[in-house]
């Protein structure tokens, strides 16, 4: 339900529970345990605009809908109601029995990407202090994680936007490359309309013709997979038509001779043949993007979720670098991240390498900091342990107890009838969720939790902005909060203390745990989010009475010529030596202290400005070179398949699917496809085809459309059953960032008799 008249007193003001845009929104309790969802215009973000995903949100509250009491595995093989005691000690009796007969790296546990800060920060220490396990990881591996593997190997720190999207409008020439925000974040697309308002331009690269695409300048439809090559002959271009920004290369930038030879290796006539894109369009693209005085390339799941997906982000970077478009006003590259808090999801701990703060885990001055606040011996902490599909893939064999928290992998995982198949055989899996999803009725005990409204927390949104999400309506009797779970599982397994259930709590402590990291959140706090629209990290806590600060051993010094700290300046990650931390100049960027005081610090919006977050301050170029698919068609297999989103669902489907509205706009997966390839099957608007890979087969009735390049079929992956889109999805990881290749796989498709 949706009003947007004047707000009441009753009125919380709250953010969406989906994407990363996080978009501010109001709700008012209205009885009988129904919710108003309202525009909240004052937040900067969406200016009150909400997508029909946000305007329904609220129903997913009801308690019809969600569950509301812990389900246990009946000797029956059925789930039943149970008590939050019988549940819980069922739980923990079942974790430590694995671990006292396996080990403690036969225990499990896989996160979210929508878990706010302070359960993804709880959640990766409950792993590695409470259970001792390295086997952690969780479903942002399979959004960003090679966009962050590109930025840190090139900037030394991955931020999805190191830049406010307020700036996407005054820039000159935005390039978006596999990103359809038009359906994935609709709130966003008015960024998009406001730049060619403003005489900017935009130039899509995506395979099919989607609503995104439409509004573009220039649309490029590469084959699937062939991204890499593309960007390479766009750089290849730049460099032929002298359109290098030879002063910025060499005063900013580090590695240019390689990255250089290794483009001029794609010229266009053989990047044409590649990917299909004509060499004028090559042409158009280049002139277009150079043209203007700033310009910036965004990606999203297209280029990143393929088996070189590093490699390809990286070219993309590789093109700003040279034409000196990142580090200067309106200028840069950017991810659109997808999940509610995937960027601080994997800031603080959920992911297998990675310990709050955004340091890592094998570095020895990390795991000190980290363990001292934890109250641990830093060699207690477990290394880095499988990612998300390795460690889906090593269920019941390595791996044979899982807790699973606000993932649905069944139908979100890559090979997805393998990792069902690998979750039924595990000794025990244990489920918190808001509904019973299809991974939750595989398990042996489920507990259902509260959900964004119902509790108060942080998220961090792809700008790097990190919010409060505060509690608007009490939630149904017998539904307990994540961390409430984390609290009594870890007393029961011997840890009575460090897992506090006040959220505010939590956060506290992941301030100091954060501190002096890459992604430092200390100079945040609760009062500072409730009365400003998020604050960018990295924000460090100011110097104590005026002393030394607290991130001083992580901060570059101020760039050659600076006569004054910035703001907009990014830290180094943790390079710093052991004792370093007493160490003592205040950072740059910090505000001069207010009489008697010390002034906080004010956030940092734009990263890059002065030096980028490397020892030496320079952009780093990584030489690259386009390589096939990890699968490519054959007389077999001779159709390409990439998957996607639609505007009306969202991620596996799980709450957005109990929406009636949403399901009546979206009821069902569908296979998309053109049609000179319709008629060599014989197939009309609406017939069901078969696509078939090596992984298994999936059917869907055809939506027939001049939209998708002939050689290549679309499924959306919102749904379970016959039509699961990632049945067929090929698990070939990025060498880097561990990412499947989601997007890219070879199929037939075939015609289903009714």
């Amino acid at each position: 339900m949706q009003n947007t008249g004047t707000r009441s007193p009753a009125t919380t003001p709250t953010h969406c529970p989906y994407c990363a845009l996080q978009c501010g929104m109001n709700l008012t309790p209205v009885g009988g345990g129904t919710v108003e969802v309202s525009e909240r215009a004052d937040f900067p973000v969406n200016r009150g605009a909400l997508c029909g995903k946000g305007r329904t949100a609220a129903q997913v509250l009801a308690p019809g809908v969600r569950l509301t009491s812990p389900l246990v595995r009946s000797q029956g093989g059925a789930l039943v109601p149970a008590g939050w005691d019988e549940a819980l000690d069922r739980i923990a009796g079942s974790l430590g029995r694995t671990r006292a007969r396996y080990g403690a790296d036969a225990l499990g546990v896989f996160g979210g990407g929508g878990l706010t800060n302070e359960k993804a920060y709880a959640l990766g220490k409950f792993a590695r202090v409470v259970l001792g396990t390295s086997q952690i990881d969780y479903n942002g591996r399979f959004c960003m994680s090679s966009a962050a593997a590109a930025g840190t190997r090139a900037f030394g720190l991955d931020r999805g936007l190191p830049f406010p999207l307020e700036d996407v409008p005054r820039t000159g020439c935005v390039i978006l490359v596999g990103s359809n925000p038009a359906e994935t974040m609709p709130p966003s697309l008015r960024y998009f309309t406001e730049l060619r308002e403003n005489g900017g331009t935009l130039v899509v690269v995506d395979p099919r013709r989607t609503r995104t695409a439409e509004q573009a300048d220039l649309h490029l439809a590469p084959r699937p997979g062939t991204d890499l090559a593309l960007a390479l002959g766009l750089l290849h271009l730049v460099v032929a038509e002298g359109r290098v920004d030879e002063a910025y290369v060499e005063e900013r930038t580090s590695g240019w001779e390689e990255a250089r030879a290794a483009a001029m290796a794609h010229w266009p006539e053989h990047v044409e043949r590649i990917t299909g894109v004509s060499v004028p369009e090559l042409r158009e693209a280049v002139r277009l993007f150079c043209a203007p005085e700033a310009a910036m390339v965004l990606t999203a799941r297209g280029p990143e979720q393929q088996a070189k997906g590093t490699d390809t982000v990286g070219a993309w970077i590789n093109l700003c670098l040279a034409t000196g478009r990142a580090g200067r006003p309106l200028s840069g590259y950017g991810c659109l991240t997808g999940q509610g808090n995937g960027q601080g999801g994997r800031e603080h701990g959920q992911k297998a390498d990675q310990l709050p703060g955004y340091r890592r885990l094998t570095d020895p001055a990390a795991r000190r900091h980290v363990a001292e606040v934890w109250g641990v011996d830093p060699d207690a902490l477990p290394g880095p342990g499988r990612s998300a599909y390795e460690l889906l893939d090593a269920l019941g064999s390595d791996v044979r107890s899982l807790l699973v928290m606000g993932s649905n992998p069944v139908v979100s995982a890559p090979r997805a009838a393998h990792v069902e198949e690998r979750l039924r055989s595990l000794d025990f899996l244990a489920v918190c969720d808001v509904v019973l999803s299809e991974t939750a009725r595989l398990a042996d005990v489920v507990l259902p939790v509260t959900q964004w409204a119902e509790e108060t927390g942080t998220t961090t949104n792809l700008e790097g902005r990190v919010l409060l999400r505060r509690r608007a309506v009490t939630p149904p009797e017998g539904v307990r909060g994540d961390l409430e779970v984390l609290h009594a599982l870890a007393g029961r397994l011997g840890v009575e203390k460090g897992f506090p259930v006040d959220p505010e709590e939590v956060f506290e402590e992941l301030r100091r745990a954060s501190a002096g990291g890459p992604a430092d959140y200390s100079g945040i706090d609760y009062r500072r989010l409730a009365r400003e629209d998020g604050v960018f990290w990295p924000c460090p806590a100011p110097p104590p009475h005026g002393g030394p600060a607290l991130r001083a051993a992580v901060t570059p010094p101020p760039a050659a010529g600076d006569t004054a700290p910035r703001a907009d300046t990014a830290p180094r990650p943790d390079t710093a030596a052991p004792g370093a931390e007493d160490a003592a100049a205040p950072y740059p960027g910090a505000p001069t202290p207010a009489a008697g005081g010390t002034a906080p610090h004010p956030g940092t919006p734009r990263l890059f400005l002065d030096r980028f977050a490397t020892p030496d301050g320079r952009a780093r170029f990584v030489p690259v070179a386009h390589r096939p698919s990890a699968e490519e068609p054959d007389e077999e297999y001779p159709v390409l398949l990439t998957t996607g989103r639609v505007v009306a669902q969202y991620q596996s489907g799980a709450q957005t699917r109990r929406v009636a509205e949403l399901n009546a706009a979206a009821p069902g997966p569908f296979v998309e496809l053109h049609p000179r390839l319709a008629a060599r099957l014989g197939a009309a608007e609406g017939d069901p085809l078969a696509v078939v890979s090596r992984r298994g087969r999936a059917v869907a009735p055809a939506r027939i459309t001049t939209g998708i390049r002939p050689d290549t079929v679309f499924m959306p992956f919102h749904w379970p059953g016959e039509g699961r889109a990632n049945t067929l999805t090929n698990p070939a990881l990025d060498p880097d960032s561990r990412m499947p290749e989601f997007k890219v796989c070879a199929v037939r498709v075939e015609a289903v008799p009714r």
